[in-house]
């Protein structure tokens, strides 16, 4: 894939997922650990829906280009 197939201001959509992708699966192996020491899931629930939405929010301003644009003039 070369930089004039993507967006003159933002990433594709694949790209901005891999740049996210490591904090997301951080956030499921925490879940997954917290699991795994026998806490009460309900806790699961508490600690992954601010992973997502980062994540989310993450994947949003690399493909739309925010990030790249913060440098230039």
């Amino acid at each position: 894939m070369n930089e004039a197939s993507s967006s003159t201001n933002g990433l594709t959509g694949r790209r901005a997922g891999l740049y996210v992708a490591p904090f997301l699966l951080l956030g499921l192996a925490d879940v997954l650990l917290l699991l795994w020491w026998g806490i009460d899931p309900l806790w699961g629930f508490v600690v992954f829906p601010p992973i997502a939405f980062i994540s989310v929010i993450g994947w949003i301003a690399f493909k739309s280009g925010f990030v790249s644009d913060r440098g230039a003039t």
